[in-house]
């Protein structure tokens, strides 16, 4: 596949939960992308590096609607994310995209079960962002899980999108909210066949996507493959090193 290469100024930068940056960089003219896609990130002359390298690969989490490129990433102690999160704004790096075929299924008669763990919510956030934007009648529903409320980032702009589209359904759990200061009154523990059961309509049906560390990805497609989802319905992409 043939993909381009940009330079992109920074924008703005914020906490989006605890250890998780958003980095906003004015989108290049002509950059186009399909919602779920991802891009090369290479720093420009970093005053530091390490052997991890200089180029790192972003889902792209805001929606071809929207004016920025938003990418979001753990903050990682590496050289590549330091100089990242020191970035003065204007500065540029140079983005390499859109990758990938991590994109929504056209056929909009079959729901769309999203299955997040962590940093993982970042393809998501852009494909839920585009479907508001476009008011699409499509199913679409999103278990996400983190550790804690602190950790789970977007979780207010994913609670409000489900207010906007009447075709999203949000199912945030938290795995230890023993180690919590927030208040939680939603799921609990990991996503399982029963937490699936108890949202979905019908476990067969649906086009099923994982995003996440590697060992959550794998779960995801091992309890799938058990609750008798069809291999061909599911699609996954694992998120290591974050």
């Amino acid at each position: 596949m043939l993909t381009t290469t940009y330079k992109a100024q920074l924008r703005e930068k914020e906490y989006v939960a605890d250890g998780t940056m958003a980095f906003y960089f004015e989108k290049p003219a002509g950059f186009q992308f399909r919602p779920g896609q991802y891009l090369d990130v290479t720093l420009i002359n970093p005053p530091e590096t390490d052997a991890e390298g200089n180029i790192r690969s972003f889902s792209i989490a805001s929606s071809p609607a929207e004016a920025n490129l938003m990418l979001a990433t753990r903050m990682r102690d590496t050289a590549f994310k330091r100089v990242l999160r020191a970035l003065p704004f204007h500065a540029e790096v140079q983005v390499e995209g859109p990758m990938g075929s991590f994109t929504l299924h056209k056929n909009a008669l079959k729901p769309a079960v999203f299955l997040a763990g962590g940093i993982g919510i970042t393809p998501f956030s852009s494909i839920l962002r585009q479907a508001a934007s476009d008011k699409l009648a499509q199913q679409l529903y999103l278990f996400y899980s983190n550790r804690r409320p602190e950790d789970t980032a977007f979780l207010k702009i994913l609670q409000e999108l489900e207010k906007e589209n009447p075709n999203f359904h949000f199912i945030p759990t938290m795995t230890e909210m023993d180690k919590s200061h927030h208040p939680w009154s939603g799921e609990t523990g990991f996503i399982n066949k029963g937490m699936l059961t108890k949202y979905l309509p019908s476990l067969q049906g649906p086009i099923y996507y994982s995003a996440g560390p590697p060992k959550m990805v794998a779960a995801m497609q091992e309890m799938l493959k058990t609750a008798g989802v069809d291999e061909d319905d599911t699609r996954s992409e694992e998120f290591g090193g974050y």
